[in-house]
């Protein structure tokens, strides 16, 4: 990890400490195992014999670690099974083949883990049960192209909206919309039982944003998703095929995704099994071990990166220097895009926060470090977590942070001046953490 200094090896540590607490390993055993008769699963138990078959289907960032681990519980009682992560994500599977494909933009993989995931609710009868195993990162891992839609306008319209600063939720209304399997509709097309295992990568866990809601009902409609086109001014940007598509929708000439209440839900239990809420504790706790006064800020982070930099550092300067204290918050920001640089929000943020001190003689980050990280071990199209600074971030460099900031460059501000989080994949996915240390002197 490229990092140096003890407080910021402090922060690293709490960082992963939060992380372990949310990968597979630790929560996938929780909710699956067997005995001689039955299967528990969830809150659920079967008899095996009372299944033809089972069949385990995972997408998302954390899907090969997800399989692995319900592969090591099932074995054998396992008939096929289905991963469709993203790229380097994968791990050697017994039961379960593998798609790698494309994220945060779908790729040609991306459409052909669509397809093998269709194909296997296809297969899968009345006395057989679908695991589902969904992570972060799914609704752009696995995907489709309506009628008159490319795999191209998909593309773009991705990444227009992954530039104008629209939430995770206003995207993933827009990603059901474009899609015949999000948004519930997957559910069409099975007679099969689901128990589906969902990690939380979404502010307040709405199971119908996670992976854009594979297995859940949706409320949102062809209506939002208009509303959202128009409120970041992206109805001239979209390919032509993808306002058609959107415009039939509102015209009631297509139908619009199953809502609550719908019969093919009663086939379906949707499960969370971690959060960022678990990492956040656990990486209290690894602060308490270090020594620290360990806080968490109640409000959920959400909203513009470099606005929360700054009342970031602001919450950190009222809390005193007398005691060694850790101030954590999690959630997940946003990146309006203007220049052309590269990086990911949790760069972004740290790079805002580095920004806010040189331009503010009133702001310090004397005795003060601030991590903000990416529980999936990615960061943009990065191949950085996050970002870590502290009072010699600017002390070690000629380089104007407010420049680089400006182009939405913070990685190769980082790259040059030293602070890059580098953890390679992590296989788990609970959005982000940000950690702010004080280390009186």
């Amino acid at each position: 990890m490229l990092i140096s200094g003890m407080s910021r090896k402090d922060a690293t540590e709490i960082f992963l400490a939060g992380v372990e607490a949310v990968k597979p390993a630790n929560f996938i055993p929780a909710h699956i195992s067997i005995d001689d008769q039955y299967l528990y699963i969830g809150s659920s138990d079967m008899l095996h014999s009372s299944l033809k078959n089972i069949y385990v289907a995972a997408a998302g960032k954390a899907a090969a670690a997800m399989a692995l681990e319900t592969e090591k519980i099932l074995g054998d009682l396992i008939t096929e099974g289905l991963v469709v992560t993203k790229y380097k994500h994968a791990l050697p599977l017994k039961k379960c083949r593998t798609i790698e494909a494309g994220h945060p933009v779908p790729d040609n993989n991306s459409i052909t883990g669509g397809n093998e995931l269709l194909s296997l609710f296809k297969k899968a009868g009345k006395n057989d049960l679908i695991i589902m195993l969904v992570s972060g990162g799914a609704s752009a891992l696995v995907a489709d192209c309506p009628p008159g839609i490319s795999l191209g306008d998909i593309q773009q319209t991705v990444q227009l909206l992954l530039g104008c600063g629209a939430s995770i939720d206003e995207i993933n209304t827009l990603r059901k919309h474009l899609s015949l399997l999000k948004g519930g509709q997957l559910l069409k097309h099975t007679e099969a039982t689901i128990v589906s295992l969902i990690l939380s990568d979404v502010p307040g866990d709405d199971l119908s944003v996670i992976a854009s809601g594979l297995t859940v009902a949706d409320n949102s409609s062809f209506e939002d998703a208009g509303e959202i086109i128009v409120k970041y001014r992206l109805t001239d940007k979209l390919p032509s095929g993808i306002r058609q598509w959107l415009q039939k929708g509102v015209e009631k000439l297509i139908p619009d995704t199953p809502e609550p209440g719908d019969e093919i839900f009663k086939k379906v239990n949707n499960i969370i099994v971690a959060n960022n809420d678990i990492a956040l504790q656990a990486a209290a706790q690894k602060a308490k071990r270090l020594g620290y006064a360990a806080q968490i800020v109640p409000e959920q982070l959400s909203g513009e990166a470099a606005n929360k930099a700054i009342t970031f550092i602001a919450q950190l300067n009222t809390l005193g220097n007398k005691e060694k204290i850790c101030l954590l918050w999690g959630g997940e920001t946003t990146v309006t895009l203007k220049g052309r640089g590269k990086g990911g929000r949790n760069q972004e943020f740290a790079l805002a926060a580095l920004c806010a001190t040189e331009k503010n003689n009133k702001t310090s980050l004397k005795n003060i470090t601030i991590l903000s990280g990416g529980t999936d071990g990615t960061d943009g199209p990065t191949d950085a977590a996050g970002a870590v600074i502290d009072e010699q971030s600017l002390l070690q460099t000629t380089l104007n942070p407010c420049d680089y900031l400006a182009s939405n460059d913070a990685y190769h501000f980082f790259k040059q001046a030293g602070g890059l989080l580098i953890t390679g994949p992590t296989q788990t996915n609970v959005m982000d953490i940000v950690i702010g240390l004080i280390n009186p002197v």
